[in-house]
């Protein structure tokens, strides 16, 4: 065996003999990883011999039968995000940071699905003993679950095969290594052989696999981008570990919208689904509380209620400090701008921080209005009427614009008592942000 180092871009596979900065592939930026291949005699085993093709194989969509049949994971909040359940014979992706909760809300799918199915959980992380305890914990008591603890790909696939199980989950990908391969266990190689291996399987035995792959520090799914090409579905499962709230959403899903999102919270008994989330989130808000905005955000189809609180003080330094927790840093810093040069408010001096409430993330533009709204209310120190919903997407000519989904997002603000609705539809300038507190004498 010989063996050579290589360094693999992990967005686009593109080998190089050094390290550079920049892939002359896809310009990706840092991507390069160190790997080690053996460039000796060609292993057998990764090489194929081309199938003698028969005189008609191709198959005309009209004739094909189409599979659709779904697993139900007993979760609806899952499902919802899945597509109505989870596709037989497919392979998923879970990522999330540690701690966020992935080992306990897959167990309890998998204790779920149990009740109908065989189901084999490979853990290479944690050992019997451990998932035993996180199962007592959560109550888990379904004789068709089982676990066993083995991180190398030959043996994982042999198991697979010979426990002949419904429905699989392998925790984590990136601790699984094929003895085929030089290189160690989450390596850019490994990862991509390993999973192309386990797809393989999948898709010619119809079983359902579950992968749960690691994080980097950014956020970002660890290991090559291919591999969530390989998958049929990437689901995210995100939060502040500190806060109680998760929300489960796909980034990829080859059966159905990846606009749903699931809510959840953590507990004791694991994680439970949220029926109103607008409710939980407004939970223990203040009434008439400076600095304080209700606004309306999409996730998905469904419109959820969620506060922002904004803090503005007298900056002691000469460089003003601005920081945003749940929201884009970048877009807050562009709204003040705006909100200084069309809304007639001085900030040069001023500390600007922003929380959002519950730990979510405020994507959409359709909130920009309410962060402006919050701001103004902590500087000129007015409150905002508690009866009040505000949301509009802010323009850089001061300009506010309509979003998306207003029927839908008045509907859910009347239903929790909000009847006083401060939209694009009402104001069509940022100059008239300061009337809305006219509203809220």
């Amino acid at each position: 065996m010989k063996l050579k180092t290589i360094y693999i871009c992990r967005s686009c596979s593109h080998e190089n003999a050094n390290w550079t900065g920049k892939c002359p592939q896809c310009n990706a930026w840092n991507s390069f990883e160190e790997d080690v291949i053996n460039v000796g005699k060609a292993n057998k085993s990764l090489s194929k011999s081309p199938r003698t093709l028969k005189t008609k194989e191709a198959t005309t969509l009209l004739e094909a039968k189409p599979s659709n049949k779904k697993i139900g994971s007993g979760i609806n909040e899952f499902d919802r995000v899945m597509g109505d359940g989870i596709t037989q014979g497919s392979l998923i992706l879970l990522s999330g940071e540690p701690g966020i909760g992935k080992s306990t809300i897959t167990l309890q799918i998998a204790n779920n699905i149990a009740k109908n199915n065989k189901v084999l959980i490979i853990s290479g992380e944690e050992s019997i003993d451990q998932i035993a305890n996180r199962a007592s914990r959560l109550n888990l008591k379904e004789k068709n679950l089982m676990a066993i603890n083995e991180y190398t790909l030959e043996n994982i696939l042999d198991i697979i095969k010979k426990e002949k199980a419904d429905f699989v989950i392998i925790d984590s990908i990136q601790v699984i290594s094929s003895m085929d391969l030089p290189s160690s266990a989450g390596s850019v190689t490994q990862v991509r052989y390993c999973t192309e291996q386990i797809m393989e399987l999948a898709k010619s035995n119809n079983i359902t696999i579950m992968l749960i792959g690691h994080v980097t520090k950014d956020g970002t799914l660890a290991g090559p981008r291919v591999l969530e090409h390989l998958v049929d579905t990437v689901i995210h499962l995100e939060g502040d570990r500190y806060q109680d709230f998760r929300i489960l959403r796909a980034a990829k899903n080859r059966f159905g919208p990846c606009t749903e999102v699931g809510i959840f919270e953590m507990t004791e008994k694991g994680l439970s689904e949220i029926k109103n989330p607008s409710e939980q989130f407004l939970e223990g808000r203040k009434e008439n509380a400076i600095g304080s905005a209700i606004t309306v955000t999409m996730e998905g189809t469904r419109p959820m209620l969620i506060e922002v609180q904004a803090l503005v003080s007298t900056s002691p330094f000469g460089y003003p400090k601005r920081t945003a927790n749940g929201f884009d840093l970048n877009r807050l810093q562009i709204l003040i701008a705006v909100l200084e040069k069309y809304g007639k408010l001085n900030l040069q001096n001023q500390d600007v921080f922003i929380n959002v409430v519950g730990g979510i993330k405020l994507i959409e533009p359709a909130c920009d209005l309410a962060v402006l709204t919050a701001i103004a209310s902590s500087l000129l120190k007015k409150p905002i009427h508690k009866d009040m919903v505000i949301y509009g997407e802010v323009g850089l000519s001061g300009e506010l614009r309509k979003v998306n989904h207003n029927d839908k997002r008045i509907k859910e603000a009347q239903k929790l008592g909000f009847n006083t609705i401060i939209n694009p539809d009402i104001y069509r300038e940022i100059t008239q942000v300061q009337k809305i507190f006219q509203h809220s004498q």
